[in-house]
């Protein structure tokens, strides 16, 4: 029942575009209100949608910059439908000995790009997305790198960057000089430890017409580079908002494509009116091919790129078998694939909700195209699963469907609006602390002081003698860090040691079962049902 009531209401009242209806029992078609009436003041997304039109396809515009957003539909299977194993007889990867197999001596570090010339290893199985042009990743930019780098994990510049940066210089169509970019590539390497993690810059199509992976490996020193296909929020492009004229006349000056018509004199007359507050900056799409892929992968290796990765979004089956094939053949060091659910910056509601394929099932798709390569002995890359991924039970479990016999082919994990989350909680709790507006409730169980309250703050500190925490490092890089290290890190330790698996390479297929027969079949993890057998040979 609860599934059929969101159901109901969703196609005409949804939280992300601040929609809702006035009754409580819609109509089960399309969410409409049984009786419309005609002096209603409620804006359901019919009425809004006749009053805004466009602005009503995107999550409110009131809170662009200052927001993430995600689909809020139940695809019907989603990670809690998997179980985890405990196990009790034996170890891998550690000495079964009771005084050494301890949650905290798992190892949990990983290598993207294991197969390559430069093998790339992390502290943790999990790294940050490309956060690109949306003013949110670029207002909390600094946190993130800080604490992505601090953790030791990789952090992947996203698309746009240089278009979007109002001093960027161009010579004939090409960036010669970006101090957004700049600032970003720095802002990593200053809390980057040399070894552990590394910054990438992806490109798109607008930053491949730019050149922009020549002026970073050239001139940033940038040493990872991943291509864009897409992402699982959308199909269509990246997109932003833009508040002022000028700003829109700048970008469609640098070839975006930006809507409504910023040279448009009614258009200038209405904006300035007031009609509607903000511009539309959209991208194109690419439409790949597989001999002019491998040609420009050659030509990155060529240019100096170190590593090259590969970000898709959850098309067709076919689709996702055609990118593992290119993949395959180019030898891409990471290919993250990530499934539809949710964004960073201003992407349709309807494709969050409606397009793509969702995280299980792309998954699932993944792994067999994987599967297909590994028999016919052709390369398989590493691979990166994201889409909607915030806690260690669902990177678990991930790690767990990428098995194919060896250990998991997924060796990382791609989040964005978790660290998102986590950067903008601990930068927003530090302000309301320097204010003393902090809830009394915390302050009564954690105290008003961001020493204290931060509880990895000490040990930073110690690590850092000659930096202040808090100005030197931002509070919110302590809290990303503290996200990754201490939640996330030391909750996979634990679940790993709870199936006695000690190195990310031991985790098997096996550590999961499915708690229903769709999930089982979608996915071809057994259930607790069909393991029957086992029970019977262990009597014997």
């Amino acid at each position: 029942m609860k599934m059929m009531n969101m159901n109901m209401s969703i196609e005409n009242s949804k939280s992300t575009t601040g929609t809702s209806i006035r009754v409580k029992d819609p109509c089960p078609i399309n969410g409409m209100c049984p009786v419309c009436i005609e002096d209603c003041n409620v804006l359901c997304e019919v009425g809004k949608g006749a009053l805004r039109g466009r602005e009503v396809l995107y999550p409110s515009p009131e809170h662009f910059g200052k927001s993430t957003a995600a689909s809020n539909k139940d695809y019907l299977l989603d990670w809690s439908h998997f179980q985890i194993m405990a196990e009790l007889i034996g170890a891998k990867g550690i000495e079964p000995n009771p005084d050494v197999a301890f949650f905290e001596n798992v190892d949990i570090s990983t290598v993207v790009g294991s197969r390559g010339k430069n093998p790339i290893k992390m502290k943790l199985p999990v790294h940050i997305a490309g956060l690109g042009s949306t003013a949110v990743a670029k207002s909390n930019w600094k946190e993130l790198a800080g604490g992505a780098a601090l953790a030791g994990v990789c952090e992947v510049i996203g698309e746009n960057v240089c278009g979007m940066d109002s001093e960027a210089v161009y010579s004939n169509g090409k960036v010669q000089s970006s101090p957004d970019m700049a600032f970003r590539v720095k802002s990593y390497k200053d809390y980057w430890d040399g070894k552990n993690g590394r910054i990438v810059m992806q490109t798109n199509v607008e930053d491949a017409r730019a050149h922009v992976e020549d002026y970073g490996l050239s001139k940033l020193n940038v040493e990872v580079i991943e291509r864009k296909w897409g992402q699982g929020a959308k199909a269509i492009g990246g997109e932003v908002r833009l508040n002022t004229l000028e700003r829109a006349l700048e970008l469609q000056s640098r070839g975006y494509i930006v809507m409504p018509d910023p040279s448009d004199p009614e258009v200038q007359a209405a904006f300035k009116s007031g009609v509607f507050k903000t511009f539309e900056r959209h991208s194109r799409v690419g439409f790949p091919n597989e001999q002019a892929f491998l040609e420009d992968i050659d030509q990155l290796r060529q240019k100096g790129a170190k590593n090259v990765f590969l970000k898709t979004g959850a098309y067709k089956p076919e689709v996702v078998a055609f990118t593992m094939k290119c993949a395959s053949e180019a030898k891409i060091d990471l290919l993250t694939f990530d499934a539809a659910g949710g964004g960073t910056g201003m992407s349709p509601v309807s494709h969050m909700n409606e397009l793509s394929s969702p995280g299980i099932w792309l998954f699932s798709q993944v792994m067999a195209c994987a599967k297909e390569l590994k028999k016919q002995r052709r390369y398989v890359p590493d691979l990166s699963f994201a889409g909607g991924f915030i806690n260690e039970t669902q990177m678990y479990k991930a790690f767990a469907l990428s098995d194919m016999g060896q250990g998991p082919i997924v060796k990382s994990i791609a989040m964005a609006r978790g660290p998102i989350t986590a950067a903008v909680k601990g930068k927003h709790y530090a302000e309301l602390a320097e204010k003393h507006q902090l809830p009394q409730s915390f302050v009564e169980q954690y105290g008003a002081d961001p020493h204290k309250f931060f509880i990895a703050a000490t040990g930073l500190q110690e690590r850092f003698p000659k930096k202040k925490i808090g100005a030197d490092i931002p509070w919110g890089a302590v809290s990303l860090y503290t996200y990754f290290h201490d939640r996330l890190g030391e909750g996979l330790k634990q679940l790993m040691a709870g199936t006695r698996k000690f190195k990310l390479e031991c985790i098997e297929n096996e550590d999961i079962v499915a708690l229903s027969e769709y999930a089982s079949k979608v996915s071809h993890v057994e259930t607790l049902d069909a393991r029957a057998d086992r029970v019977m040979k262990a009597l014997l």
